[in-house]
């Protein structure tokens, strides 16, 4: 498993989110798929910094498709329940706002609603090389890619760009740059982040 915590990477969301607003206000429903998601720390961390950004009506027509290949980490994504010695990362303001304790128990915490109703869970294998479903505004994938053999990756990246919308942002871990042969599906956005917006490619490509 991939290790990950609440608000990794924090500063390359923060850019995703943006660039991804001006792009998406007013529209009645926004989706992002956030792949290969483990046990929920980056989607619901992905949850918070949109609630803070959107605005109650806009995050209200937000949908966070969440998936991964290990059925049993996304149990936990599911439940939204976490010790706190995993959410010792999150600001203090955040913890406060999204955060409440399991039955009363100061050890164990939930993932408000407000922020659970906004995910949908998938079961999915990238390697299927067929999307969760498609239209989505942002696509975010890290700690998965570097596992693959390298024309896998290609071929998971290329499914990324199918499953955006024109001009959707595609988001994957600061270490792993695009494979040349995917370069020509995005065009990078910022120099310190890997952090792409989809181009129309020839359908010889």
């Amino acid at each position: 498993m991939a290790f990950t915590f609440f608000f990794r990477d924090l500063t390359c969301l923060e850019l995703a989110i943006e660039h991804l607003l001006p792009h998406v206000t007013g529209r009645s429903r926004i989706r992002i798929w956030d792949a290969g998601c483990a046990m929920g720390h980056e989607p619901y961390t992905l949850a918070i910094l949109l609630a803070e950004n959107m605005g109650q009506f806009g995050f209200r027509n937000l949908e966070i498709h969440a998936s991964d290949y290990d059925a049993p980490l996304l149990k936990t994504l599911e439940a939204a329940t976490y010790p706190m010695e995993e959410l010792k990362r999150v600001p203090s303001e955040y913890f406060r706002k999204y955060f409440e304790p399991l039955n009363g128990n100061t050890e164990s915490y939930r993932v408000v609603e407000t922020l659970r109703a906004r995910m949908k869970i998938h079961h999915h294998d990238l390697l299927s090389f067929s999307p969760v479903r498609d239209n989505f505004s942002l696509v975010v994938c890290k700690n998965v890619l570097l596992h693959f053999q390298s024309s896998e990756r290609v071929e998971v990246i290329k499914m990324f760009h199918k499953a955006l919308e024109p001009g959707g942002l595609f988001v994957t871990e600061h270490t792993q740059k695009l494979p040349e042969e995917a370069v020509p599906y995005f065009e990078p956005l910022v120099a310190d982040a890997q952090l792409y917006r989809k181009i129309e490619v020839p359908v010889c490509v």
